[in-house]
């Protein structure tokens, strides 16, 4: 064996292939409900010691470039990644499961299927990355809803390896032309995305934990009212509107599903929210659902002062922002649960409020 072909036997054996490897890691933190505003911007600079490119996502998410960092840290993929967990869990006292692959993509699969406190690292050849992706259910490919897995499950198509055998433009005659271009690129396991580290705009996030699976989907809907009246408040409150919603459900097998929907116009009241999520919620056509946790996250703040309206000529639509201002003057004086929507009434009590984090801003 040549001196050559040894290095490259070492490189594999260690996870760390050829100079051009890309490796980027997801992390998703056990971050409590309750817990300091300015905590996933201490998180950030703790990971930039680590590498600059860090993108947080959400609260509880961060996704890193780890090319740069690996030849400076003298450590393959699966020593890096356990390094930076072990410097969250050490200066924080949080668990994180992650994820490390050749692609955004990749990472945030392995991400979701890992527990909290391990990691599941896909080396950068494509040997690993077939392996790992082909055996996965389709609706574990991110941007594949419900009813787009079952559309394909008709056609007998529920593994990502049955996808890729399929020709794209079969894809596309299912599913459109956008979305049966975007699966097949997937389900072949290309991603181009690249780790942003430039700060999001800011945005608040709430959560509604059910005590148990929760199959009813009025139930759900509920959820989504009471987060929708949380997050309303609280933007009227800090006088800023929000300009896009993010709706994530978490299933009882610990996996979820997220969509973001851009708002016709920035609002801060709590009807237009509502139904935006309630939009949002159908749109991932869930049937039966197991679900244990539904959160909703107001996107890309502006302040209050840049609201606009469109014109209607319903009245009915002013009625329930009228009652808004009288119902903030009572619940700043009285407490939140004086006065809620009728829906989320349970024998005279309100609904459960909803577990709420701070808002969050870039750099």
């Amino acid at each position: 064996m040549t001196q050559a072909d040894s290095s490259r036997a070492t490189a594999s054996r260690i996870g760390c292939s050829c100079p051009g490897s890309r490796h980027v890691l997801h992390l998703r933190f056990e971050i409590p409900a309750v817990h300091d505003a300015e905590l996933p911007e201490r998180l950030r600079r703790l990971m930039e010691n680590i590498t600059p490119r860090v993108q947080m996502i959400e609260p509880d998410m961060a996704v890193l470039d780890l090319v740069g960092a690996i030849p400076y840290f003298k450590r393959d993929a699966r020593g890096l990644t356990e390094l930076v967990q072990l410097r969250v869990l050490a200066y924080f006292g949080l668990r994180s499961s992650a994820g490390t692959a050749p692609n955004r993509l990749l990472a945030a699969m392995a991400c979701a299927l890992t527990p909290p406190g391990r990691r599941t690292v896909i080396d950068d050849s494509p040997e690993a990355i077939t392996a790992f992706l082909r055996p996965r259910p389709v609706g574990e490919v991110p941007g594949v809803g419900a009813k787009a897995a079952a559309t394909l499950a008709e056609y007998g198509l529920r593994t990502v390896g049955d996808v890729a055998d399929v020709p794209q433009l079969t894809l596309q005659r299912l599913l459109g032309a956008r979305a049966g271009r975007a699966l097949h690129e997937r389900a072949l396991g290309r991603d181009t995305t690249i780790v942003d580290p430039t700060p999001t705009p800011a945005s608040i996030h709430a959560e509604h934990r059910f005590d148990r699976a929760e199959l009813d989907p009025a139930q759900h809907r509920r959820a989504l009212l009471a987060l929708a009246d949380d997050l309303g408040a609280r933007l009227r409150a800090s006088g800023q509107i929000a300009t896009g919603l993010t709706c994530t459900v978490r299933y009882a097998d610990l996996s979820d599903t997220r969509r973001s929907r851009t708002l016709p116009e920035g609002t801060q009241h709590t009807v237009l929210l509502a139904r935006a999520a309630y939009t949002v919620y159908e749109s991932l056509g869930l049937q039966r659902a197991r679900v244990r946790s539904i959160a909703l996250r107001a996107d890309a703040l502006r302040p209050g002062d840049d609201a606009t309206r469109q014109l209607t000529l319903d009245q009915g639509d002013d009625k329930p922002l009228a009652i808004e201002a009288v119902t903030d003057r009572a619940r700043a004086r009285y407490g939140h649960n004086v006065l809620y929507p009728a829906a989320l009434a349970i024998s005279a009590h309100p609904q459960q409020a909803p577990h709420r984090s701070q808002t969050v801003r870039g750099r």
